[in-house]
């Protein structure tokens, strides 16, 4: 104790805190919880999480996409986590890069896996009436259903793009009419305005996912790999965009002035730094929610198992504490 007391008055000064560093996002409330042991499970996508995190589609087609996906899977499996795959495009084709994707034992037949697609590629698969190769790779990889990632802007700016024929709500709404394979839509960057929430909101799908301006911005990144001097001159539309804050404030207005709501969920994400983001995103949402990320685990992922665990251990022990002690303003 003395020790302790020592420390105490040697770091008192360099401990001051600016009042400009106070988030001002919750009411701290000292009083009302012991310290906090486990969270309350959540039920979400048909399954119960240990915590209340989506592990954020990330990689695919790579040759460092197994090692990433085998860590993510494994942590997920291991805290009770949901988790959606990068793109499996490459299944489609053949089965040179299943095992990348083959993760369904390490995070087990009880947590949310899913796989997911580009807009352009359903859009492909529909016009060659191939939609039932979707099926089959849903069921080889033992998915609970299909993300879809809707990404106009990122196709436009990558070299390799694929132009959209079709309106990305006209092609979801004929995927819903020809499958039943359960679905998510998200974005990969900047997240959506609030008509297309709007029409998302009335399709009966598992989640919507943000993938909300602030996070990682896949029309920016693909920005970066080119030297096309005309794409570096039009670059001004890759900082066009919503919030997480915006999207969930016109997701929470929608759900009282429109009728016919179908979506169950929403993963919130995009943005997302820290687990108080998270919880508070979560805390705001009318909808059930979850909060997830990307990059932030992708960091980890691809070092190594162990930093990856205790960077999930750390996240779930301010979760518990925030749910003790903090409510939203």
């Amino acid at each position: 104790m003395e020790e302790r007391k020592k420390d105490h008055i040697n770091l008192a000064f360099s401990s001051q805190i600016n009042k400009n560093e106070l988030d001002a996002r919750f009411y701290y409330e000292p009083l009302l919880s012991e310290h906090p042991n486990n969270l309350s499970p959540v039920n979400f996508l048909d399954k119960k999480l240990k915590a209340p995190i989506w592990i954020s589609s990330i990689t695919g087609g790579t040759g460092k996409a197994g090692k990433i996906n085998r860590n993510l899977a494994k942590v997920a499996g291991a805290f009770g986590l949901g988790m959606g795959l990068g793109s499996c495009r490459c299944l489609l084709e053949d089965d040179k890069c299943f095992e990348d994707f083959n993760v369904r034992d390490l995070i087990g037949e009880e947590f949310p896996l899913y796989a997911n697609l580009g807009i352009s590629q359903i859009e492909r698969l529909l016009e060659q009436r191939e939609i039932e190769k979707v099926q089959q790779m849903i069921e080889k990889l033992r998915a609970d259903g299909l993300i879809i990632h809707v990404n106009p802007m990122q196709e436009f700016f990558q070299p390799e793009g694929d132009q959209l024929k079709i309106a990305p709500i006209k092609t979801i709404e004929k995927f819903i009419e020809k499958s039943k394979i359960k679905l998510i839509v998200k974005e990969v960057g900047q997240g959506m305005g609030i008509e297309s929430l709007k029409r998302l909101l009335k399709l009966p799908l598992e989640a919507i996912e943000f993938a909300a301006f602030g996070g990682t911005n896949f029309s920016k990144l693909e920005l970066l790999r080119s030297n096309d001097e005309f794409l570096h001159t039009i670059s001004p539309l890759m900082n066009t965009g919503h919030t997480a804050n915006e999207m969930l404030e016109n997701t929470n207005k929608l759900l009282v002035s429109e009728k016919d709501i179908k979506v169950k969920n929403l993963i919130i994400s995009g943005g997302v730094n820290t687990f108080l983001d998270g919880y508070y995103f979560i805390s705001k949402s009318k909808l059930p929610a979850v909060y997830g990320q990307a990059s932030a685990f992708l960091k980890y992922a691809m070092q190594d198992y162990e930093k990856l665990y205790h960077f999930v251990e750390a996240q779930i022990e301010g979760l518990k504490m925030a749910y003790a002690y903090l409510k939203i303003k």
